[in-house]
């Protein structure tokens, strides 16, 4: 992404997400690429109710939660909370409300319920 014009986070916190494309990514979770590789980076967008099963972090994961209230087995992160969840750590991930967070992968992460 070097040609690519710098985001602007104040912009994206002001509801500038709403601009970007999205497509699907898991049932009720869609995905804007801003980064393919390593790391990723992505917005997530999750409908109300909507989950990622338990997994298993292989690099540093970072979310930023723009909008709503995304959830964790360690507690629930309304806009403007910074989660880290290091290599080696696991959860999983849902919204009651619905939201959108901004995410930054430096591996992918890896399912540890069957059927994931």
């Amino acid at each position: 992404m070097s040609d690519a014009a710098p985001l602007h986070l104040a912009g994206l916190i002001a509801g500038g997400w709403r601009e970007c494309d999205f497509a699907p990514f898991r049932e009720g979770v869609e995905i804007c690429e801003l980064r393919n590789g390593a790391p990723a980076v992505a917005l997530l967008r999750y409908a109300p109710g909507a989950s990622v099963p338990r997994h298993l972090h292989t690099g540093l994961e970072t979310i930023l939660v723009l909008e709503g209230v995304q959830s964790d087995e360690r507690g629930d992160y309304a806009a403007g909370a910074l989660i880290l969840n290091p290599e080696g750590s696991e959860h999983s991930v849902w919204s009651g409300p619905g939201c959108v967070v901004l995410i930054q992968w430096e591996r992918p992460v890896q399912f540890v319920q069957p059927g994931a």
